[in-house]
């Protein structure tokens, strides 16, 4: 794990949460749950956070959320553990909406 801890506020990072679990939501296939295990400041100066879906420990990732982005938060990339759902047909070319 990265010590890096985060160095956002908590309005911050509760912002970043919404938008990685709409994106999650609106992006993959047969998301029932949504866990989150950490947040830290990544080197680039974003949010990364890390969780499971669906209380699978394989079905971990970590999303990489851009802060400096507006005033929209935005999803840069998403690393996924091997038991991750699949994604959405229709968002395979390209992120859906979120």
């Amino acid at each position: 794990m990265n010590t890096n801890k985060s160095n956002f506020d908590e309005q911050t990072i509760n912002q970043a949460k919404e938008t990685a679990e709409s994106f999650l939501r609106n992006n993959y296939e047969n998301i029932q749950t949504i866990e989150f295990s950490e947040e830290y400041s990544n080197p680039m100066g974003g949010l990364m956070i890390r969780g499971t879906v669906n209380e699978q420990e394989d079905a971990n990732f970590s999303i990489d959320i851009d802060i400096d982005s507006g005033d929209k938060l935005q999803v840069g990339s998403i690393g996924k553990g091997k038991d991750f759902p699949e994604e959405k047909e229709e968002c395979k070319e390209r992120f859906c909406d979120y």
